[in-house]
Parts: structure tokens; C-alpha cells; sequence
């Protein structure tokens, strides 16, 4: 499987519904968790990215470019699910920053970063997604 399946079986695996099981969200997360193509999943951060970032990202990594005014899409039907799923937090940095700033940043939880990070590790991926799963829930079960 490439990269990109990958990171969708991992938002299969911490419960993002079916809608956020695409290539967009998987792009997403692994714009967020800082992998390229052929780095380990053990080697992933947990960058704070602006929307922009994220797609920068996609395109040079990825070679996946999306139009200018496909950001709102990605905040609005990937990164704000990412949100309510636990997955990652917004504005970790200035959490008083106005929703609609252009300076809106994203950040993986720890919790998300340790399934991230433990993937292809059966023992520890399987800990890992029991133990967010445990302190979040499923976002596709709400």
C-alpha cells in the first residue's frame, strides 16, 4: 500500500467517519505528522501547520496540488473533523486567536502522533489506536 492508503486505514483505525476517509484527509494527516513519501512512520512530528502549509505540503511531497480555493474545503470538511475527533488542536499556540484568522495553525495530539508514529508495529499500533480510542471515542459513532 502507498503512503496514502496507509494514513487512511490509520483514520479508519482512530474512527473518523466514512467521509473523512479519502485522499484529501490522508494527505492531511500526513501533512501534519511531517511524512514524505519513503520516511518511516516512525520519524513523524507533530508539526503546527496553517492550511496553506498544508497544502504547500501535499503539492511538493505529495505532488498533489489543490486549487487556491480549495482551503476552505480542507479546513471545513477535513481539519474540523480532525478537530472534534481529538486528532489535532487548533491554535495550541494562541488558543484566543479569532476562528477566522488566516493565522489559524493545526497541531496532532500526542495521542494521534503515538498512532502515527506506531504504525506497522502490530503490538504498539494496536495500543496506541486502544488508548485514543479509550480517551476520545469514535468521531464516526457520534
Amino acid at each position: 500500500m502507498s503512503k496514502v492508503e496507509d494514513s487512511i486505514s490509520i483514520l479508519v483505525d482512530l474512527g473518523l467517519p466514512r467521509a473523512q476517509q479519502n485522499e484529501r484527509s490522508g494527505l492531511t494527516l500526513l501533512a501534519l505528522a511531517g511524512l514524505r513519501p519513503r520516511m518511516p512512520w516512525v520519524s513523524a512530528t507533530a508539526l503546527l501547520l496553517r492550511t496553506v502549509d498544508i497544502m504547500a505540503f501535499m503539492r511538493d511531497a505529495y505532488k498533489k496540488n489543490y486549487a487556491p480555493n480549495s482551503r476552505e474545503t480542507i479546513r471545513r470538511q477535513t481539519l474540523h473533523q480532525f478537530e472534534h475527533a481529538r486528532l489535532v488542536d487548533r491554535n495550541p499556540d494562541d488558543p484566543a486567536r479569532a476562528t477566522n484568522s488566516g493565522r489559524n495553525a493545526y497541531r496532532l495530539t500526542d495521542a494521534a502522533l503515538a498512532a502515527v508514529r506506531a504504525f506497522g508495529s502490530r503490538p504498539a499500533y494496536e495500543a496506541a489506536i486502544a488508548d485514543f480510542r479509550r480517551r476520545y471515542g469514535a468521531l464516526s459513532a457520534s
